[in-house]
């Protein structure tokens, strides 16, 4: 099968969409990464859609049953382990979606308490909070510092 570049980055439409059929199965998830930190207020580039998504098999059949929705149905080239199996399973359609059973040690379970819902064109999605996205990235990465310096300034301006 031929694998087709994604178009370009995604926007708060494609999220909406994505969300809006995770919504429309019942799928647990929690939007993380960099569309979370824009959410948060730091206009910043993201080049996919990053979810954090509760671990049973139930839940990882929605959310694939979901992504069936894109244009080029790569979802399609997952098997039913692979999100047991790798740290990042990345579906690279229209538009990349990362899935993730866990986050820099953090999962679906620990901090489904801790997340922020926003309605974006009509659709009700979680977000997570920003305590939750500081604790996500404690990385080595370079990219996740100014995220980091973002978060840490919120929260202590949140604390005031």
């Amino acid at each position: 099968m031929e694998e087709k570049a994604p178009s370009g980055p995604p926007e708060q439409t494609d999220l909406a969409k994505l969300c809006a059929a995770f919504n429309a199965v019942s799928a647990r998830y929690i939007v993380v990464g960099g569309m979370a930190i824009i959410q948060q207020g730091f206009l910043r580039a993201t080049e996919d859609i990053d979810l954090l998504l509760e671990r049973s098999r139930d839940n990882q059949t929605r959310v694939l049953k979901a992504l069936e929705i894109l244009p080029d149905k790569s979802v399609k080239e997952l098997a039913e382990t692979d999100l047991d199996e790798y740290l990042v399973v990345r579906v690279a359609d229209e538009i990349v979606v990362d899935l993730m059973l866990s986050a820099c040690g953090v999962t679906y379970d620990e901090v489904v308490d801790d997340i922020e819902i926003k309605v974006i064109e009509g659709v009700s999605i979680p977000f997570a909070s920003a305590k939750m996205l500081l604790k996500m990235k404690q990385t080595y990465r370079d990219k996740d510092i100014p995220d980091r310096i973002f978060l840490e300034e919120k929260l202590r301006e949140e604390t005031r």
